[in-house]
């Protein structure tokens, strides 16, 4: 395979969308966003350059856990890297994100400089030594808040007023229930690696019960706090699956890879409704309180 689609591969496309749906909240199609280049280049940075940030350094400390990891080694879930390709991508990401890193503080200045180094500084704390949140459960669910300084990018970037807290609130909501995903589905792997998370430490039955608690306080935000009955009726219904996932059909069992693969494509397709859906209504930009 050629060296730029394995490195595309680690940085996971099917799970572009989180950096992608937040980066685009503070829009409407009423703005008319797509008429200005810089959106595009910001839009580019959240898509490979970041995902590749985030997931390369991921993959560069969990070599163990991911050759174990039978739904990786797919543009879906991500590589399985051989140790040799691995050793390369801290050096790959710095020359990838570098440029853009530094246009985007020539162009939006201090603040910017603020949020990128506060980005760059999560995923060091996540991953790497003394600190390493990703194995101190529960702190590598509520780390996953950095996701929503991809927003504060975005404003600054895109030059946008500040988005109501309760919609901060939202994003946050949707960082740790798409995080709890994942490590439901990387129980085995991760305990055959000796990593603790969440989801090794209480089980694969209450960390869906986790997720659905997340779920469910997501539609009561998205019902009362915006009045946005489109999307918290889709996470009802999802919320609806998950009780008959726990309670009938898959209770404690895994899911197969081929299962797996159909999630993740589901999640990929219901994101990319939201996202349109989102853009259309405006409804997470004028919360009622």
């Amino acid at each position: 395979m050629p060296l730029i689609l394995k490195h595309l591969k680690i940085s996971r496309p099917g799970l572009w969308f989180p950096t992608i749906w937040i980066y685009l909240v503070p829009f409407t199609f009423e703005t008319a966003f797509w008429e200005s280049t810089i959106f595009w280049v910001g839009l580019v940075f959240v898509t490979f350059p970041l995902n590749y940030l985030v997931y390369g350094l991921n993959d560069y400390n969990d070599v163990a856990a991911d050759s174990m990891n039978d739904r990786k080694g797919n543009f879906l879930f991500g590589a399985k890297a051989s140790v040799a390709t691995l050793k390369r991508v801290p050096l790959w990401i710095t020359l990838v994100n570098l440029p853009f890193i530094i246009y985007f503080i020539y162009y939006s200045g201090f603040q910017m400089f603020v949020v990128l180094f506060f980005m760059v500084a999560v995923n060091i704390i996540y991953n790497f030594k003394p600190l390493r949140i990703k194995e101190r459960p529960p702190f590598e669910i509520l780390i996953q808040v950095g996701y929503v300084v991809t927003a504060l990018f975005s404003l600054l970037l895109n030059k946008l007023p500040m988005l109501p807290w309760l919609t901060m609130v939202y994003l946050s909501l949707f960082a740790f229930q798409a995080h709890i995903a994942g490590e439901i589905m990387d129980i085995e792997p991760d305990k055959k690696a000796g990593k603790k998370t969440t989801a090794t430490i209480i089980g694969r039955k209450n960390t869906k019960l986790l997720m659905l608690a997340f779920l469910l306080i997501e539609v009561i935000v998205l019902g009362i706090g915006f009045q946005d009955y489109v999307l918290a009726g889709f996470l009802a219904v999802f919320s609806a699956w998950l009780v008959l996932d726990v309670f009938v059909f898959f209770k404690d069992n895994p899911y197969t890879v081929a299962q797996m693969r159909l999630f993740g494509w589901a999640m990929n397709v219901s994101a990319l409704l939201s996202m349109l859906w989102v853009l259309y209504s405006g409804k997470l930009l004028t919360p009622l309180f």
